[in-house]
């Protein structure tokens, strides 16, 4: 037997220059840049994100202005109407200063006044509904604008963040989730039964994939922007407790709470006053909470920070008499509550339902107390069950809301 030449292979020796080191070593840094750069553009284009939590702050703002524009009803007038004391002449004079604009004053007529309010009205009823979202997105902010620019000193201030909301509502897809349109897509695929038909021409298959993409990209674009917002609301409160003196005391809640202007109940502002160790406490939790915020959004210590910040909006709007700031900012909150939680949470309160006996299932409910079930004559078997009725039959749109995917 011969023996077999194994082939001997030369070293590679570096070059002198050390450039295959370099090259090495920028890879590294450089690939993660491409990663990252590759996952962001994904996240930003691939689907839209929380669409649930954009559902929640289109039901909680739009409800939350309807029953602001309900409570002012018996003083419209003297806010926004044509006899309030910040005239229309005065209004269109600021807006020339400052770049503002209302419907509002396009005419001094009481029926017009009255026409625009019942249709701010109609507007805010709707977009918590969901319907036509798309349209009704825009029409709310062009209320909540128009209101706010007309009687920019006459309100408390607690509708900025409302104003700041609408606009960004308007660029999310915040009615797909919760929503006369989401319910309407269901039952039209429910119907159908069948895909959509597939278009030929390859220009407008491109054309609806780029406006897929566009709407996308907006929505997620608009999402960011908000919870940015609220986080920035957050730490620039925080900051600027942070330099006062009194909170640096804990005696700010004290004086707060002693200011006739925001005492809705004096004798409950009274009570809390006295227990002042427990009021030093809350107001050092307030600005710890404010100032940490930004930074635990990406972890679970996110979920007792937003039951806190809960507590002392609450506490804000019972003590000192601020519902709308307090109400805008708890909607605002939801922003950072991911869409298992609210897929999970209907869930959970149907299991409480179940064993607390509040919620019964259809079928216990459908055959009640009295009512006796069908039965054959003797030797005669009874009609059969079906194995599945045709409402339980889950249609691509149902399934992917049932698991919680965008």
């Amino acid at each position: 037997m011969g023996t077999e030449q194994i082939p001997r292979i030369a070293p590679t020796t570096p070059a002198p220059d050390g450039s295959e080191g370099r090259r090495t070593a920028r890879s590294g840094p450089v690939q993660w840049l491409v990663d990252r750069t590759a996952a962001a553009g994904e996240l930003l284009t691939g689907r839209p994100v929380s669409l649930y939590a954009a559902s929640v702050l289109r039901i909680g703002y739009g409800l939350l202005y309807l029953v602001f524009l309900l409570r002012e009803f018996p003083h419209r007038d003297e806010i926004w109407g044509p006899d309030s004391p910040w005239t229309p002449a005065l209004a269109r004079e600021l807006f020339d200063q400052t770049g503002w604009n209302s419907i509002l004053t396009l005419s001094d007529s009481r029926a017009y006044f009255e026409l625009c309010y019942a249709l701010a009205l109609v507007t805010s009823a709707l977009f918590v509904l969901g319907w036509r979202t798309r349209v009704l997105s825009v029409l709310f902010a062009v209320v909540v604008v128009s209101f706010h620019a007309r009687a920019i000193f006459m309100t408390d201030g607690g509708d900025n963040l409302v104003l700041l909301m609408a606009i960004y509502l308007a660029l999310t897809a915040c009615g797909r989730r919760w929503s006369l349109d989401a319910r309407r897509v269901r039952l039209r695929a429910a119907r159908s039964g069948a895909p959509a038909p597939r278009v030929k021409h390859h220009f407008l298959r491109q054309l609806r994939a780029s406006l897929a993409t566009l709407t996308t990209v907006v929505h997620n674009c608009g999402m960011f922007v908000i919870a940015a917002q609220v986080c920035f609301l957050y730490g620039s409160a925080g900051l600027f407790k942070v330099q006062g003196a009194s909170w640096g005391s804990g005696t700010a809640l004290h004086f707060v709470l002693n200011l006739r202007l925001f005492q809705p109940w004096p004798a409950l502002s009274h009570f809390v006053d006295q227990h002042t160790i427990l009021i030093a406490i809350a107001g050092y939790l307030t600005v710890l909470l404010q100032v940490a915020f930004p930074f635990v959004l990406f972890g679970r210590l996110k979920y007792p920070v937003l039951t806190m910040l809960l507590g002392m909006h609450l506490g804000i709007a019972v003590l000192m008499g601020l519902p709308l700031f307090s109400g805008a900012m708890i909607v605002a909150d939801a922003v950072f509550l991911p869409d298992r939680f609210y897929v999970f949470l209907p869930r959970l309160c149907r299991r409480v339902g179940l064993r607390t006996g509040v919620w019964r299932p259809a079928s216990s409910r459908a055959t009640g107390a009295g009512s006796v079930p069908a039965q054959g004559a003797p030797g005669v078997p009874g009609p059969k069950r079906p194995a599945a009725s045709p409402e339980r039959r889950d249609t691509p749109v149902t399934t992917e809301l049932a698991s919680g995917k965008d």
